[in-house]
């Protein structure tokens, strides 16, 4: 069985991106690039794969699927990124997307716990829930593991790492690695009563 892990970056006051999607106060490659590299490197976008010597042809690790929200997806739409993920089987989680411009982005319409568990019964890799908050708060249920990178950085208001309501849900540190950038790596297991 397969797992879920939501694998993503954050500021310090729990947000995922700025109110309008943008990215840019998170400190990009510096010392936690090459952990990335080294132990999550198809979550790299395809095209930054590309630009690195030998990884466009380095095997997948832990992920051989990619689930992202609308949100996020139309982020990488903006960049010129219809298909953001070639190496990964790749799914849209939105209830107000019809399609996409590139045939191997599926856009899950229907019910996505039903979607989601039906893929966890697959063989293969695991499954990479890259963002955004509306999709992390659907799948809520069904997230195995998460793994932060926790950014210095405060900005106040944006796309929360869950956006739902008051329900707590505990997890168990798993590891946790500092890095001199000041960007923090955390991986926690969801506690199973």
């Amino acid at each position: 069985m397969c797992k879920i892990t939501y694998f993503v970056a954050a500021t310090l006051d729990g947000f995922i991106a700025s109110p309008d999607a943008d990215h840019s106060m998170f400190l990009e490659g510096q010392d936690h690039g090459a952990w990335v590299l080294d132990t999550l490197p198809e979550t790299l976008p395809t095209a930054l794969r590309q630009r690195i010597p030998g990884l466009a042809e380095r095997a997948n690790r832990r992920f051989d699927t990619v689930l992202m929200g609308r949100g996020t997806y139309e982020r990488g739409l903006r960049d010129g990124a219809t298909s953001p993920y070639q190496h990964l089987r790749q799914y849209v989680v939105s209830a107000g997307l019809d399609s996409t411009p590139d045939r191997s982005v599926e856009v899950v319409a229907g019910d996505p716990l039903d979607f989601v568990r039906t893929l966890k019964k697959e063989d293969g890799l695991g499954i990479w829930l890259c963002g955004g908050g509306k999709a992390a708060a659907t799948l809520r249920d069904e997230i195995d593991e998460l793994i932060v990178k926790i950014n210095p950085v405060v900005i106040g208001s944006g796309v929360p790492l869950f956006d739902s309501g008051y329900s707590p849900q505990h997890y168990e540190v798993v590891s946790g690695r500092v890095f001199d950038s000041g960007v923090t790596i955390m991986t926690y297991t969801r506690a199973r009563p």
